[in-house]
C-alpha cells in the first residue's frame, strides 16, 4: 500500500523537475512580461502537467495525448489558427503597394541559410527544415512544418518560434541600426492611400490560393486556410463566421494547441544539447531574415535613387503586425514626424504570405529529397 502511495514521488527525476521549472518560467513570462501569453501560458501549463510523474493526462488515452493526436498529429489546430489569422488580417496596404511582396520574399532567405547551417551541424534534412522555419517568426507555420517533418522536435521549435515572436521589439532594432545609416532611417515616404475596391479585396484571397496552390501544392493547406479567413472578412456577408473564427474558434484552438505542444516537452526528450542548438539556430534564422530584409530594402533604396526607407525591409518577416510597428518606431526615433507604418504594414502582410509559401516549399523539397 505504501509503495503505491509514494509511487509518484519515487518516479520523480531531475529532468521532470527541471521541465516543471521551465513550464513555470513560461507561465511567468506570459503573466509578468506578457510575452505571447495566449500560447506561452497553456504551453507552460502543458509542460508542467506532462512532467508530473505517472500523470494519467499523458497516458495513451489521456486528455493531452488525445489533444495532440487529434489536433497536432494531423495538423488540424495550426490550420484552424490560420483561419483566424486570415480573418484578422487586412491585406489592403499590400494591395495598395504590390512591390512590397519583394520584401516579403526577401524576409525568408534566412530560413534556407539556417537550413544549410543545420545540415552542416549534423541535423537531418527534415530536422534542418523544421529548425529553419523558426526564422519566419510564424508560430502556426513552424508547428505545421515541424509536425510533418520532425514531430519529435516540435516542443523546442514551438517555444523558440513564439518566444522570438514576443522578443521582436528587442531583437530587431539593433540589427536595423547596424545595417542602416541615420540618413537612410530618416528617409520619408509619403503615403498616398489608394482606394481598393471590394471586388479586388474579394478576388485577392481567391487568386492567391489558386496561384500558390498550383505553384507550391504543399502550401495549399496553409495558404488555403489563411485566405479562407481573409475571404470571409472581405466578403462582409458572413460576419458571424468571421467574428467566430477570429475570436471564439481561435481562442479555443489556441488553448488546446498550447496544451498539446506542452505535452511534447517531456524532460527526458527536451533536456538535451539538441534543444540548445535549436534555440540558437532559430535565433540565427530570425536575425538572418531581418538582415536580408533590410539589405533588400537598401537595394530598393538604391534603385529608387534614395527615396525608399530600408527599415521597411525588416517588416518582411511574418510577425504581423508587430514587426511593422517596430519599423515605425525605429523611423520615428530619427524623425518623430516620419510615418512609414502603412508601407511597413504592406511588407509585413507580404511576409505573412511568403512565410506560408516558404513552409510549403520546405515540405516540397523534403518530399523530393
Amino acid at each position: 500500500m505504501w509503495d503505491s502511495l509514494f509511487e509518484g514521488i519515487l518516479n520523480v527525476t531531475w529532468q521532470s523537475v527541471a521541465m516543471i521549472a521551465v513550464g513555470a518560467l513560461l507561465i511567468w513570462l506570459a503573466v509578468a512580461r506578457k510575452y505571447e501569453p495566449l500560447l506561452l501560458l497553456p504551453i507552460g501549463a502543458g509542460a508542467i502537467l506532462t512532467n508530473l510523474p505517472l500523470s494519467p493526462l499523458v497516458a495513451p488515452d489521456g486528455m493531452l495525448s488525445f489533444l495532440y493526436n487529434v489536433g497536432v498529429g494531423n495538423e488540424l489546430f495550426p490550420l484552424l489558427i490560420f483561419v483566424g489569422i486570415g480573418a484578422l488580417t487586412d491585406f489592403g496596404p499590400l494591395l495598395e503597394n504590390p512591390k512590397m511582396v519583394l520584401l516579403g520574399a526577401a524576409g525568408q532567405f534566412g530560413i534556407f541559410l539556417t537550413l544549410i547551417l543545420a545540415l552542416l551541424l549534423g541535423f537531418t534534412r527534415e530536422e534542418a527544415a523544421s529548425i529553419g522555419i523558426i526564422g519566419a517568426i510564424d508560430g502556426p507555420t513552424s508547428i505545421y512544418v515541424s509536425g510533418i517533418l520532425a514531430p519529435h522536435l516540435m516542443g523546442p521549435i514551438t517555444v523558440a518560434a513564439y518566444s522570438y515572436m514576443a522578443l521582436v521589439p528587442i531583437i530587431m532594432p539593433p540589427i536595423m541600426r547596424v545595417l542602416t545609416t541615420k540618413k537612410e532611417r530618416s528617409i520619408r515616404m509619403p503615403y498616398t492611400q489608394r482606394e481598393i475596391s471590394r471586388r479586388t479585396r474579394i478576388l485577392f484571397p481567391i487568386i492567391v490560393t489558386i496561384v500558390v496552390g498550383i505553384l507550391v501544392p504543399f502550401a495549399t493547406p496553409l495558404i488555403g486556410m489563411l485566405m479562407l479567413g481573409n475571404l470571409m472578412r472581405e466578403s462582409k456577408v458572413v460576419e458571424r463566421l468571421t467574428h467566430a473564427s477570429a475570436n471564439e474558434l481561435a481562442n479555443v484552438v489556441t488553448l488546446f494547441l498550447g496544451l498539446a505542444i506542452g505535452s511534447t516537452m517531456k524532460g527526458e526528450a527536451f533536456l538535451q544539447l539538441t534543444t540548445l542548438a535549436i534555440l540558437a539556430l532559430g535565433l540565427g534564422a530570425f536575425i538572418l531574415d531581418t538582415a536580408t530584409g533590410v539589405l533588400f530594402g537598401k537595394l530598393m533604396n538604391l534603385f529608387s535613387r534614395g527615396n525608399f526607407n530600408p527599415l521597411i525591409g525588416a517588416a518582411g518577416i511574418s510577425a504581423f503586425p508587430m514587426a511593422a510597428r517596430v519599423v515605425q518606431k525605429e523611423a520615428a526615433r530619427e524623425d518623430f514626424d516620419n510615418f512609414i507604418l502603412m508601407h511597413a504594414m504592406g511588407a509585413n502582410a507580404a511576409g505573412q504570405i511568403a512565410s506560408v509559401v516558404a513552409g510549403g516549399t520546405l515540405l516540397a523539397l523534403m518530399s523530393v529529397a
